[in-house]
């Protein structure tokens, strides 16, 4: 068994408040990696987007999440950190909620994940960005 680390970044652009799902395009960055099997690293390299892994079959779920996150960190709040507006600071209390990183198993060139399960890429501002998203993975 020879092990490789194999790394690479999807760049990917938000419409702003959004859970948008990036399995696809984790998958097909894994079958160019040519790794069988091992562990693949997902980062986000944000302080205001985040990711997750949650059910893929009934949008219902995504705008619960949304509001659920709404009601935790509201933008009238009144935070003291708000030099880029009023969604700045819930922002970041969102991603820290979301989490920035999450390693999935994968095997067969395909990610592990359940049958209802996605990968999404969180994004808690309002307005869209650019994301980078660096994928590591560790195989044979």
């Amino acid at each position: 068994m020879s092990v490789r680390i194999e790394q690479g970044a999807l760049i990917i652009e938000t419409a702003g408040r959004e859970l948008l799902d990036i399995t696809a395009r984790i998958t097909v960055w894994l079958a160019s990696a040519r790794l069988v099997r091992g562990t693949l690293s997902v980062y986000c390299r944000h302080t205001s987007a985040g990711l997750l892994i949650s059910e893929n079959a009934d949008p219902a779920v995504l705008r619960d999440l949304r509001r659920w996150l709404d009601r935790l960190a509201p933008e009238t709040a009144g935070y003291e950190h708000d030099d880029e507006g009023p969604d700045d600071m819930p922002a970041h209390i969102k991603a820290m909620l979301t989490g920035g990183a999450l390693t999935i198993p994968f095997a067969g060139n395909r990610l592990l994940l359940g049958t209802w399960q996605a990968i999404y890429l969180a994004e808690h501002r309002a307005r869209s960005h650019r994301r980078e998203i660096v994928l590591t993975g560790i195989g044979e």
